[in-house]
């Protein structure tokens, strides 16, 4: 994968956390930079690890089925992306304004649980996983402490948007890895 691709990767991936921040940011009244440190480091520290544990698993398996990896690699993509473009469409969760490691950990686990199928995806096609989660993970931590402060900012408004964006872009990705792997790209 080419840079330009991992950051456009990391971006899609991202989009959950920051989605989820923009409703923390709505339970919170008063919006302090410690806030938006902590919740950028449980989400970009959760998708940076995922992928991490993903590639680990997928990597024992990509001998198995390496002709078909381009295959894996846009179903796993794809409905990852179809979820989150469902989960767009679903109100927003109430969440409460703790940023206590009993709140936060649930919200980071279940954020990055789409990363660890795409560090699968990465096993197969052998990309620098290491470059490739820490990536991810600089740009969920940004963009989750961002999301916090424009929920708190603007509400409601931007998290569906995100939501449906992440998983289009997820989708594309997946559908330009499968038509490389058809092809020969």
């Amino acid at each position: 994968m080419t840079f330009f691709e991992i950051i456009i990767l990391g971006l899609g991936l991202a989009m959950d956390a920051f989605a989820v921040s923009i409703c923390k940011g709505l339970s919170v009244d008063k919006i302090k930079t410690k806030y938006a440190m902590i919740t950028g480091a449980y989400f970009g520290g959760f998708q940076a690890i995922m992928p991490l544990i993903g590639y680990f698993l997928g990597s024992r398996f990509s001998t198995l089925i390496s002709s078909y990896s381009h295959w894996v690699a846009f179903i796993l993509l794809l409905i990852i992306g179809l979820n989150m473009i469902n989960e767009g469409c679903s109100s927003c969760e109430s969440l409460d304004a703790s940023f206590s490691i009993g709140a936060m950990l649930p919200l980071a686990i279940a954020t990055s649980i789409d990363a660890l199928a795409v560090g699968v995806s990465l096993a197969f096609l052998e990309a620098d996983i290491v470059f490739s989660a820490t990536v991810i993970g600089v740009i969920t931590f940004l963009l989750s402490g961002a999301g916090l402060f424009i929920g708190n900012l603007f509400g409601l408004k931007y998290r569906s948007k995100a939501e449906l964006a992440g998983g289009i872009i997820l989708i594309l990705i997946g559908t330009k890895i499968l038509l490389e792997g058809l092809i020969g790209g």
